[in-house]
C-alpha cells in the first residue's frame, strides 16, 4: 500500500491523497469545530487551576502532618490510596486510548484526547509513586515490610526473596514508568501534532505502537499491582491480583472521564462533538467495567476462600472482621448494585449531567475499593480509627486536586478533540443503535 492510497477508517476503501485533503476541507468548515466548542481560552479556567492547586498543597501538607500527630504508617497509607488510585485511572484511559486506535474505532475520536489527556498523568502519577517508594526504603518498610525484614526470618519471605528484593523493585518500578511514560505522551503527542499537520500517517504510528503497548501494559501493570498492592502483605499471593487491579483502572478512568466530560459539556465546551450518543456508549463501557469488576472480585474471593489455603484465606479473613466487614459491604454496594441498576437504563447514560453525577459516586467507590485493600495493612487489629479520618481525607483530596490541576492544563494545552483524525467524520455521524 502507497502512501497515495490508504484505508483512513473502519469498512472504507483506500483515498487518495486529494481526496484526503478534501475530507479536511470539509471537516475545517464544519461549525461543530468552531474554536468555542474546541478550545479552552488562556485564562478560561485560571481561577480553578489555582483553586485546585491550593487544595492540593493543603491537602498534602496536611498529610504529612499527620504522619507526626499519628504515625507514618497512617499518613503513607492514606497518601498511597490517593496516588493509587490515581494512578488505575490514568492507567485505564491509557488502556482505552489503545483499544481506540488498535480497533480503529471511529465513533470514540471526538472523546479519544480527553482520554489521552487523563492518560498524560502517568508521569505525574510515577513521581508521586516514586516519593513513597523513597520513604519506603528510607525508612527500611512502612507498609512494605518485607523491605526492612531479614529474609531469613520468614519461610515464605525467604523463597520469595529473589523477587521481594529492594534492589529488584527499584528497576521493576523504573521499567513500569519508562513504558507508561512514553506510551501515555507519544500517543498524545503524535495525535496532537496531526491536528496541524493533517498526517494521516500518524494515526497508523499511533495503531503499530498500540499493538506492542497492549502487550506491555498487561504484563506492567499486573506487576505493579504485585509490587505495591499484593506486596503489602508478602504472604498473600493472587495469580488474579493483576487483573483486579486493572478492571479498577478501567472502572476508575471511565469515571472520572464522564465527570470531565459533564464538565466540559456545562461549560459549553465540545457542543455536537460530544452528544448523547458518545455518552451513551461511553456510558455502556462503564457499566460493562462494573461488571466486569464484580465478576473478578467475586471470582477470587471464591476461588481463594474454597481453595482454603491459609496464607491465601487469611486476606480475606482479616477484612471480614471489625469495622472492614462492614466497609466491604459498603464497597459492594456503591461499586457494583448502585452503578449496574443505575447504568443498566439508557436515560442516564445519555444524560451529561445525570451521568457526571453519577460518576463522582463511582470514584468515591473507586477510591473505596483502595482504602479496603491498603488501610487494613495499617490497622492490624482490623480497627477503624475514627479520629484520624481527616489524614486519609486530606491526602485523597490532595492527590485528587493535583491530578485535576493538571488534568486541566493538560486540556487547556490543545484541542479538546483531534481536529483532523481520519475518523473524525465517523465521530460527527454517530449514532447509537442500541
Amino acid at each position: 500500500m502507497t502512501q497515495a492510497h490508504a484505508h483512513m477508517g473502519p469498512h472504507e476503501p483506500a483515498i487518495s491523497d486529494q481526496e484526503y485533503q478534501a475530507r479536511l476541507d470539509r471537516l475545517a468548515r464544519h461549525p461543530a469545530l468552531h474554536e468555542q466548542f474546541t478550545r479552552i481560552r488562556p485564562g478560561e479556567f485560571s481561577g480553578m487551576q489555582h483553586l485546585l492547586l491550593g487544595v492540593g498543597a493543603v491537602g498534602l501538607a496536611l498529610t504529612v502532618v499527620g504522619g507526626f500527630v499519628y504515625d507514618i504508617r497512617h499518613a503513607l497509607a492514606a497518601y498511597e490510596i490517593g496516588v493509587l488510585a490515581a494512578t488505575a485511572m490514568a492507567l485505564g484511559a491509557l488502556f482505552f486510548v489503545m483499544v481506540f486506535h488498535m480497533t480503529n474505532a471511529g465513533w470514540s475520536t471526538t472523546l479519544r484526547r480527553q482520554y489521552e489527556n487523563l492518560a498524560a498523568m502517568l508521569p505525574i502519577c510515577m513521581a508521586m509513586v516514586g516519593v513513597a517508594l523513597v520513604i519506603e526504603i528510607v525508612s527500611g518498610g512502612v507498609l512494605l515490610r518485607w523491605i526492612g525484614m531479614d529474609p531469613h526470618s520468614d519461610h515464605l519471605l525467604e523463597h520469595k526473596s529473589g523477587y521481594l528484593n529492594t534492589t529488584f523493585l527499584i528497576i521493576r518500578f523504573a521499567v513500569y514508568a519508562g513504558i507508561w511514560t512514553f506510551l501515555s505522551l507519544r500517543l498524545r503527542g503524535w495525535s496532537i501534532e496531526q491536528d496541524t499537520s493533517g498526517d494521516r500517517w500518524l494515526s497508523r504510528r499511533c495503531r503499530f505502537n498500540s499493538g506492542w503497548g497492549l502487550l506491555a501494559f498487561a504484563l506492567s501493570t499486573a506487576f505493579f499491582a504485585f509490587d505495591f498492592l499484593m506486596g503489602m502483605d508478602f504472604r498473600f499471593y493472587s495469580t488474579m491480583w493483576g487483573v483486579y487491579y486493572f478492571a479498577s483502572s478501567a472502572f476508575g478512568s471511565l469515571a472520572m472521564l464522564a465527570v470531565v466530560f459533564s464538565f466540559l459539556k456545562m461549560r459549553g465546551k465540545l457542543g455536537e462533538l460530544v452528544e448523547s450518543e458518545h455518552l451513551h456508549d461511553h456510558g455502556k463501557l462503564m457499566f460493562c467495567f462494573t461488571v466486569f469488576w464484580a465478576y473478578i472480585a467475586f471470582g477470587q474471593y471464591f476461588l481463594i476462600w474454597y481453595g482454603n489455603i491459609p496464607e491465601e484465606t487469611a486476606y480475606y479473613v482479616f477484612r471480614r472482621s471489625g469495622g472492614w466487614a462492614i466497609l466491604g459491604q459498603v464497597l459492594i454496594a456503591v461499586h457494583f448494585f448502585v452503578p449496574f441498576f443505575l447504568l443498566i437504563s439508557r436515560v442516564p447514560k445519555r444524560n451529561p449531567k445525570v451521568l457526571g453525577a453519577l460518576a463522582f459516586i463511582l470514584i468515591a467507590a473507586h477510591v473505596l475499593d483502595m482504602v479496603w485493600i491498603i488501610k487494613p495493612a495499617v490497622d492490624a487489629g482490623g480497627e477503624l480509627a475514627p479520629m484520624s479520618w481527616w489524614v486519609d481525607v486530606a491526602a485523597v483530596l490532595g492527590v485528587f486536586s493535583v491530578l485535576g490541576f493538571f488534568l486541566l492544563r493538560a486540556a487547556a494545552s490543545a484541542a479538546l478533540v483531534p481536529m483532523k483524525d481520519p475518523r473524525l467524520e465517523y465521530a460527527l455521524e454517530h449514532v447509537n443503535y442500541v
